[in-house]
C-alpha cells in the first residue's frame, strides 16, 4: 500500500521538477529571440570608435526573467558577458510587473495578469505571487545580490556619487558595467504613491506612468480609455521629480505624454520606442512629442524590435534616429533597446558595434556617435537623479 502511495507521489515530484526546472527557460527562450538575419559588415573605423564610447541603453527587461546576470547561459539578449563584448557603459534595468493576456498595441484591460503565472513558475517568493510591488523589490533584490556577487564588475548606480565612481574606474576599460533600476508601469504602486519610497529606497531612480494598460496614475496608448494623467498620477510625478527619479512616457497615451511633457520640471525620457515618421506605430512618437521632449531637454531612446523600427536591421534603427537628430537635434536621440522584453531583434547587447556602423552609414559623425550611443543619456540621468527643489 505504501508502495502505491508513493509511486504516483514520485511521478508528480518528477513532473514539478521538469515543469519548474525547464519550463521558465524554454518560455524565455522562446520569447526573447535573435531572428537570424544577416548582419552589416562592420568597418575597422566603427569597431575602432565603438571601443572608445561611453553606451547607455535605457530600457531592458532582462530582471523579469529566471537567468543569472552573471550565467554563461546565453539565453535572451543579455548578460554580463555580453554587456562587456558590447562595451555598454550602463545599462538601465526595468521592473516589469504586471501584463495582460492576449496582449496587443491596440486596446488592453486591466483585468488579467500573465506576471503571476511566470512569478510562480519561475518560483520566485510567495511575496511575488499576489503582490506588485514586492514584485519590484524582487527585481531590485536580484540586481543586487549579482552586483554583490560579480567581483567589482557590475556596480549599481543610484545617484551621482555612483554614476561618477563607474565613469572613473571604466577608464580605458570595459568593465564595470553599471546598473540603474527603472519600472515599467506604476501599478506596482498598488494604489498607494508612498510606496514610492519604497521604491526609491530599494534604487529605483526611473519610472513609466503605465505599461499595456491604464493603471490609477495614467492612460496607456495600449489601454481601454487612453486617458491623460490622474490627480494621483500628477501627485506621483511631482514627488518622482522632487526624489530625483527619472519620468518615463513610454507606453503612455498621447493624452498622458502631452501632460507630462506641459507639466514636467526636469527633462523628461522615452525610454524605449520609435518614431511614427519612420514607423507609424501608435506607440510611437509624433513629431510633435519628439519636440516636446525636446523641449524639457530629455531624450527619446530608440528600439531595435519591429514595432519600434519596422524591421529589426540596424540601418532601420539608425534612419529613426536620424529622423529624431534632423527634427530637433542630434542631442535628443539615445538608445532603448527593449531587450528581453519579449522581443525578436537582429542582434544582442554583444553586436552593439552594428548600431555605432550604421550611424556612420547614415554620416553621423563620431561626435555625434558618441552622443547617440551615451553621452545624451548620461547628460539627462545626471539631471534627473538630483532632487528638485525648485518652486
Amino acid at each position: 500500500m505504501r508502495k502505491r502511495v508513493w509511486i504516483p507521489l514520485a511521478v508528480l515530484a518528477l513532473g514539478a521538477i521538469g515543469f519548474f526546472g525547464i519550463a521558465p527557460g524554454y518560455i524565455e527562450g522562446s520569447m526573447n529571440r535573435i531572428d537570424g538575419k544577416p548582419l552589416i559588415p562592420v568597418s575597422a573605423e566603427a569597431q575602432a570608435l565603438h571601443k572608445t564610447l561611453e553606451i547607455v541603453d535605457l530600457h531592458s527587461d532582462t530582471l523579469m526573467w529566471k537567468r543569472d546576470l552573471l550565467g554563461s547561459v546565453k539565453r535572451g539578449h543579455e548578460d554580463l558577458g555580453r554587456l562587456q563584448q558590447g562595451n555598454v557603459a550602463l545599462q538601465v534595468f526595468s521592473s516589469v510587473t504586471k501584463t495582460p493576456r492576449g496582449q496587443n498595441y491596440d486596446a488592453n484591460g486591466a483585468d488579467s495578469d500573465n506576471i503571476t503565472a511566470l512569478a510562480i513558475a519561475q518560483l520566485q517568493p510567495v511575496r511575488t505571487w499576489g503582490s506588485l510591488l514586492q514584485r519590484s523589490l524582487w527585481h531590485a533584490e536580484k540586481l543586487d545580490g549579482a552586483v554583490a556577487g560579480s567581483q567589482g564588475e557590475l556596480l549599481k548606480v543610484s545617484d551621482d556619487a555612483s554614476l561618477d565612481a563607474l565613469l572613473a574606474t571604466r577608464k580605458g576599460k570595459v568593465t564595470p558595467v553599471g546598473a540603474m533600476l527603472s519600472v515599467e508601469g506604476l501599478q506596482d504602486l498598488e494604489g498607494n504613491p508612498a510606496n514610492l519610497d519604497k521604491l526609491y529606497a530599494a534604487g529605483f531612480r526611473m519610472a513609466s506612468m503605465t505599461h499595456f494598460f491604464d493603471n490609477q496614475l495614467a492612460g496607456s496608448m495600449h489601454g481601454l480609455k487612453k486617458g491623460g494623467l490622474t490627480p494621483m498620477g500628477r501627485q506621483v510625478m511631482r514627488a518622482m521629480e522632487g526624489k530625483g527619479m527619472i519620468v518615463d512616457i513610454a507606453h503612455c497615451s498621447h493624452a498622458c505624454v502631452a501632460d507630462i511633457l506641459s507639466a514636467a520640471r526636469r527633462p523628461v525620457v522615452s525610454s524605449h520606442g520609435g518614431v511614427q515618421a519612420t514607423c507609424k506605430v501608435n506607440r510611437n512618437l509624433t513629431d510633435d512629442e519628439i519636440r516636446g521632449v525636446a523641449k524639457t531637454g530629455g531624450v527619446i531612446g530608440i528600439g531595435y524590435w519591429d514595432a519600434a523600427v519596422c524591421d529589426t536591421s540596424p540601418r532601420a534603427v539608425a534612419r529613426a534616429m536620424k529622423h529624431v537628430k534632423d527634427l530637433v537635434g542630434v542631442q535628443y536621440v539615445a538608445l532603448g533597446s527593449d531587450y528581453d522584453g519579449a522581443t525578436t531583434v537582429r542582434f544582442d547587447t554583444g553586436q552593439l558595434v552594428q548600431v555605432t556602423q550604421a550611424l556612420l552609414d547614415e554620416h553621423f559623425t563620431p561626435d555625434e556617435i558618441r552622443a547617440v550611443m551615451g553621452g545624451n543619456a548620461l547628460r539627462v540621468i545626471r539631471a534627473g537623479l538630483v532632487p528638485y527643489s525648485g518652486g
